[in-house]
């Protein structure tokens, strides 16, 4: 099986095994198991659902140690446009430029310079004869969720590098040409999710990514506003938007950025994992057609929501149209110059065969795993179909796919505990070892509750 890198971690320290996680998991890849949250890493899609939801602070996400970008003589940092609108409007970007540079980067890009050479090829595979939509590749998530809940869309998803590889290509190709030697050169990238952070790690489609680093956004806001507090920056000539991109460009991070665009054909954006789940069930189903490409996003409000966005999702999409709309729509070669290197880029741009992952396989044998499936239509036909979470995991059919596969005991619903006790084939002892394996043995201890009489 593909090494899978996940960002997303538990810090089981802090988790009370509420099971909030559980219940917001668009694949169900989190179960319960000793009072603590289980991560199946094959279904994962690092989303961030379960980090939002967590009352705790108990789920993390794992990031690159801020240092090493001083392991580079050349440090190069790729930072989407919604970065600066995070920040208070009172604080320019010339400002936020200069402190950026202060904290040790030779050069500062932003993500969407190569979103002109992305649209075209777009444009170009919608004149092509497809079946089914196109579905963007923009958002790792959403190639996962496509990959594990709706394995018969791979075969949909556009092929091509996300503008971070993209405009990562064309920086290391300039360096280069510069004189610098290709080992001093660092590229290091600015996520604004876990999704993100994963798929640098462990990129879909190829053995390895062009970026050598992530750097947490609300990490590196927060270091970044301190330098600017404390004035230790000084102002650079340079403006913000030192590489001008277009104004479609810096619409691109947002719901609707994409199909900008696409004037040609039927095209729809939509965002939130759970509609964009929604949504593509029925194109599964066959219940929508005429559609020529989707742009999907896991985050409400696109990457303006991203997880790890340091402010109000609305106030930073209001602020990235401000900026787009004070910006000139056309920018030729001469103000872009990654616009000289457009064919080297379009030959540089494909990524290989998406492979499904699904997480409804049951086993690799066609003939055991209909078995197993039969199997689990028949439990969860059985099971009372309320998905109250008490057994571990999200849903009845979670538990009865669990159970054939023997991960789980049918016995962990308390509704089949109830069952079996009126018919003398499970004592309250057993029942409550049982559900101890579940929940822990904190949650059941008699002396746990002190302020209700329970005699």
């Amino acid at each position: 099986m593909e090494y899978i890198h996940h960002a997303l971690k538990f810090k089981y320290d802090l988790c009370i095994g509420c099971s909030h996680c559980t219940s917001v998991c668009p694949v169900c890849a989190i179960h319960v198991e000793d009072g603590h949250p289980i991560l199946d890493p094959n279904r994962c899609i690092d989303c961030g659902m379960c980090y939002q939801t967590c009352p705790m602070n108990a789920i993390y996400i794992e990031q690159d140690d801020f240092e090493t970008i001083y392991n580079f003589k050349c440090p190069v940092i790729l930072i989407p446009s919604i970065f600066s609108a995070q920040f208070p409007e009172k604080v320019s970007q010339r400002a936020i430029l200069s402190a950026i540079y202060h904290l040790g980067f030779k050069y500062v890009y932003e993500v969407e310079k190569s979103v002109d050479v992305l649209k075209e090829v777009i444009n170009e595979r919608i004149q092509e004869p497809h079946d089914g939509p196109i579905i963007s590749t923009f958002c790792p998530a959403i190639v996962r969720l496509i990959q594990v809940k709706f394995p018969s869309l791979v075969s949909n998803l556009l092929l091509t590098k996300p503008p971070l590889d993209m405009t990562a290509t064309y920086i290391r190709k300039v360096l280069v040409e510069r004189g610098n030697a290709p080992e001093d050169i660092g590229i290091f990238y600015v996520a604004p999710c876990a999704a993100k952070i994963a798929a640098v790690k462990s990129p879909v489609g190829e053995d390895k990514s062009i970026v050598d680093g992530v750097i947490n956004m609300n990490y590196l806001y927060n270091k970044v506003f301190r330098v600017i507090k404390q004035g230790l920056y000084t102002l650079r000539e340079d403006e913000f938007d030192f590489h001008p991109i277009s104004k479609n460009s810096l619409y691109w991070s947002l719901t609707g950025g994409e199909i900008r665009d696409v004037p040609v054909g039927r095209n729809l954006a939509i965002d939130e994992v759970h509609n964009v789940s929604d949504f593509l069930e029925k194109l599964e189903n066959e219940d929508i057609d005429d559609i020529d490409f989707l742009e999907l996003r896991a985050c409400d409000e696109s990457c303006a929501g991203g997880i790890l966005c340091a402010g109000n999702r609305f106030l930073i999409a209001e602020r990235e149209k401000k900026r787009a709309e004070q910006h000139t729509n056309d920018i030729t070669p001469e103000e872009n110059n990654l616009l000289n290197f457009k064919e080297y880029l379009r030959e540089n741009m494909t990524v290989g065969e998406v492979q499904p992952r699904s997480m409804d396989k049951l086993d690799d044998n066609v003939a055991i795993a209909m078995r197993k499936m039969k199997k689990v239509f028949e439990i969860t036909n059985d099971l009372p179909k309320v998905d109250c979470r008490i057994c571990g995991y999200q849903t009845c059919k979670a538990l009865a796919e669990a159970v054939v596969n023997d991960k789980a005991d049918l016995r962990q619903c308390v509704f089949v505990q109830r069952i079996l006790e009126q018919t003398d084939k499970l004592t309250p002892q057993e029942a409550l070892k049982i559900t101890k394996q579940v929940w822990g043995e904190t949650k059941l201890d008699k002396n746990s509750i002190k302020t209700l009489d329970l005699s």
